[in-house]
């Protein structure tokens, strides 16, 4: 599966520093012919929010990353293709990802580099010289906890990193192998990843009703649905239930160690849709799976710690576990705990893989590591769903919602809050279920709050770009009140929804 299965033992390779030949040279500002975010765009619910938790960002500084990453990754696409054998990898820099990095064994490739948009760089060796390096690596390595555990290949200084807690003992090891010395540095670190799928409770999947994981992707293969996860999570042949404890699916593949994925099909009572939870009772679209670039924003969805985001470190990843080593993974800043494991890493609106492990916590903090979705897809032969393929409406949460309000809402006007006058009160902890439908090419937005002593806190949120939007929420008893919102546009809209 992974292309790291044709490595052999006897690779080796030897490790000192490395001398880096670099020429960075400015880009100059994108011409009137860039591509550029759509206008209008907005950002998925919920991730301007946790940007300002987990990267430590204003408002305004997490929309402008945003913006710049969807603006420069077709950029840094074409430039991959048009460099060919000459690409020595590519980074977001800045705390906004205002300046998009690509480096080139040519210097003769800095003019056409500059003028997509993007810094040049000059390095000594290519991204491709990189891999087989590492491929290296990876067959003397496996295996050896203490003596390099992580290694990646560090494209912003040129080389291979071995992240070890005894680097003597590293040392010693890639020296009796034959790789350039110059490729790789061992560099001491307290990291000891481990897998994240012990039980805690929470929503999920429970594998063999003994263990917990996350669900990553909606998938297809033919006429079957199921979901993508990690494959540490359970083997060929598992039996799955869904959060509720109800059966769910079960393992069709599943790959552990050397990579760490799976698919599970589930039974006709489960429709998988092509979202991923937000943590705050919303959703965010799955619209594709493009690969995000190093340096890029990536949040993390799963069913212990809900909601995290961070930026992609490296990518090219060899990890060891205790249970064996993992090769091909995708280092993040992102944090993680036991029960996060198989759960969806998304960029923006693309996917991007499914949780395998990682160190720390999402109390200190910690590093993480994902299995790239397109692996996984082309292994298995699967499809990802994406927002193309939404549920009809007829099946949708707003069917058959009982109650109904209707109201005109103007741009820049104040929030209108539904039942006008009035919160309604609930009693028992059960569904809340509410949908908007405003007038096409308006955005409007939805907002359900609950009323924490004196105050209102808002508990779910549905925020897209559409006229239309969706809320469906499990709370406790207590007072509820949903808010509308003008983004952009004025007119009409019907609100729909239904009470515990």
């Amino acid at each position: 599966m992974s292309r790291r299965h044709a490595v052999t033992a006897g690779c080796v390779l030897a490790i000192t520093a490395l001398t880096l030949m670099a020429v960075p040279v400015a880009a100059k500002p994108p011409s009137a012919g860039a591509e550029a975010a759509p206008a209008g765009w907005k950002p998925p619910p919920g991730m301007i929010a946790a940007f300002q938790r987990d990267l430590k960002l204003t408002a305004e500084q997490a929309q402008a990353r945003l913006i710049n990453e969807a603006r420069l990754a077709p950029v840094e696409a074409k430039l991959r293709s048009r460099l060919g054998a000459h690409f020595g990898g590519s980074w977001f820099a800045g705390t906004i990802a205002q300046t998009l990095v690509v480096a080139t064994t040519d210097p003769a490739d800095l003019p056409q580099i500059i003028a997509a948009g993007a810094q040049g760089e000059v390095v000594k060796r290519s991204y491709a010289e990189l891999d087989r390096a590492m491929n290296n690596l990876d067959g003397s390595l496996p295996g050896r906890l203490s003596g390099g555990a992580v290694r990646f290949v560090d494209v912003k200084n040129n080389r291979i990193i071995v992240l070890t807690t005894e680097p003597l003992e590293t040392e010693d090891l890639i020296q009796a192998s034959g790789v350039d010395s110059s490729v790789v540095r061992a560099v001491q670190s307290p990291e000891r990843p481990r897998l994240l799928d012990e039980v805690r409770g929470g929503n999920a999947y429970y594998v063999n009703t003994t263990s917990r994981c996350s669900v990553g992707f909606a998938v297809t293969r033919g006429s079957q649905n199921g979901f993508v996860s990690a494959g540490h999570c359970g083997k060929k042949g598992d039996a799955t239930t869904g959060f509720n404890r109800a059966a769910q699916g079960v393992f069709q593949e599943s790959s552990f160690p050397v990579d760490d994925s799976a698919w599970i099909a589930v039974n006709a009572n489960w429709r998988l849709r092509p979202v991923v939870n937000n943590g705050s009772g919303g959703t965010v679209p799955v619209a594709g799976s493009r690969e995000a670039i190093e340096g890029a924003s990536v949040c993390r969805s799963g069913s212990t710690t809900d909601w995290q985001c961070g930026v992609i470190r490296q990518r090219d990843a060899s990890v060891t576990y205790p249970q064996g080593t993992v090769f091909g993974v995708t280092r993040t800043s992102v944090c993680a705990e036991p029960g996060d494991s198989g759960g969806s890493f998304i960029s923006v609106d693309q996917a991007q893989g499914v949780t395998s492990g990682g160190s720390g916590d999402c109390v200190d903090g910690g590093i993480t590591y994902f299995q790239p979705i397109n692996e996984i897809l082309t292994t298995y032969g699967l499809t990802l769903m994406t927002d193309g393929n939404a549920i009809p409406p007829d099946e949708s949460i707003c069917t058959g919602l009982p109650k109904n309000v209707t109201g005109v809402l103007s741009e820049g006007d104040q929030p209108v809050y539904e039942p006008a006058g009035q919160p309604y009160k609930t009693t028992v902890t059960g569904l809340h279920s509410g949908c908007l439908d405003a007038d096409s090419g308006i955005d409007f937005d939805l907002f359900l709050e609950k009323r924490v002593g004196s105050a209102w806190s808002t508990v779910a949120t549905s925020d897209s770009p559409n006229p239309d939007e969706k809320i469906s929420y499990t709370g406790t008893p207590g007072c509820y009140r949903y808010r509308v919102v003008s983004a952009s546009g004025s007119g009409s809209y019907k609100l729909t929804y239904k009470t515990p």
